[in-house]
């Protein structure tokens, strides 16, 4: 009996191909768009200046719709609008809130692809749920585990926003294009006729119009909500005042709008008295860090020496990983630049995936 799998189809290149290649493979396909965001009611959208980088817009659901009719396999539209708002939406309005800088993509991942998607594929009697993702997956046939692995593709690995996934859900989840390159993609895109095939890439976050994150979380709560206060140099000169941290990070440069004699960038944020610390390049460089919600795909019994990335971009660095009960911390061998709050840091020995958490309590 043929394998029954779900795919999660965004519209893009990657997932579609993704369907092909498990069509191609002998298994019993089903194509799924999740129905996140609705464009048309939400934030600005009326707005014709307004400009979204989507994700299953419905553009999207139209290109994953013709895809699925071009590859022969049934297809379905899944409402999650409500699941989206509350633990993306509201989470990352809540976050900016608090001066932290979440990373909704690793939220939309967690709670919805792999946690709902989940659930809705096994009571449809199916085997595996898959993604376009440019992630790996391996059974350690000796051990009994898996691993989650780096992408072939370096300059698209997205293993960073996998790293919550446990073991039950990688024996689930299977990543087709992960041992593929971009170009190796679109090209078999192309020999298949997909709609998609050159679509361009989507980079920013998809329900934010125009990328602009202050006034998206501005419109959407009470102005009583926003914490205002001081912007202090690290050596507590007053610069200037601000309408909210909601509208800084640690590490930005631009939008201070205070005057002084050297490029200033923002250093800390204290949520309890509203102030935004801001200091010269030097003042970014911080030891370590403390985690929240640590989460570790599989054992790696005592080993506390592995390579971390805290941002998804960011070049990965050496770190020592420090347990102490429920308290993990991470130690880095040389000081890192702009460490953020709120932020994904994910582990890494060689390829793989170790783990990884949100970053909380930041160490000088």
């Amino acid at each position: 009996m043929k394998k029954r799998v779900l795919v999660a189809m965004s519209g893009g290149v990657d997932s579609s191909v993704a369907a092909a290649l498990l069509v191609e493979q002998g298994y019993e396909v089903i194509g799924v768009t999740m129905q996140l965001w609705d464009y048309s009611q939400n934030e600005s959208s009326c707005d014709p200046n307004s400009k979204f980088d989507t994700c299953c817009s419905l553009d999207d659901v139209a290109d994953a719709r013709l895809v699925a009719h071009k590859l022969g396999i049934p297809f379905y539209v899944f409402d999650y609008q409500d699941d989206f708002k509350e633990n993306v939406v509201d989470y990352f309005t809540d976050e900016y809130l608090k001066g932290r800088t979440p990373n909704p993509c690793v939220a939309c991942n967690t709670f919805l692809k792999f946690d709902h998607l989940l659930d809705r594929a096994q009571r449809l009697g199916c085997d595996f749920v898959a993604t376009g993702h440019y992630a790996q997956i391996h059974f350690n046939e000796i051990y009994g585990h898996y691993k989650l692995l780096k992408g072939n593709d370096s300059q698209k690995d997205q293993s960073y926003f996998l790293y919550s996934l446990t073991q039950e859900r990688l024996e689930k989840v299977l990543f087709p294009v992960g041992n593929l390159s971009k170009p190796e993609v679109r090209v078999i895109a192309e020999k298949y006729g997909l709609v998609n095939a050159a679509k361009k890439e989507s980079m920013e976050i998809c329900f934010i119009p125009n990328n602009d994150y202050a006034k998206f979380i501005s419109n959407r709560v009470q102005d009583s909500d926003l914490i205002k206060g001081d912007i202090r140099h690290e050596e507590g000169q007053l610069l200037g005042v601000h309408d909210g941290i909601h509208q800084f990070t640690v590490g930005q440069r631009k939008g201070l709008k205070v005057s002084f004699a050297n490029p200033l960038y923002v250093t800390r944020i204290d949520s309890e008295t509203g102030t935004v610390f801001a200091g010269e390049e030097k003042y970014l460089y911080r030891s370590g860090f403390s985690f929240k919600k640590f989460h570790m795909v599989r054992d790696f019994g005592n080993d506390i020496d592995f390579e971390v990335k805290i941002r998804y971009r960011s070049a990965p660095c050496q770190a020592t990983l420090e347990k102490n009960g429920d308290f993990v911390s991470l130690r880095f061998k040389t000081p890192q630049k702009s460490v953020t709050p709120g932020q994904i840091a994910v582990l890494y020995c060689d390829n793989e995936v170790v783990g990884g958490g949100f970053i909380d309590k930041v160490f000088l």
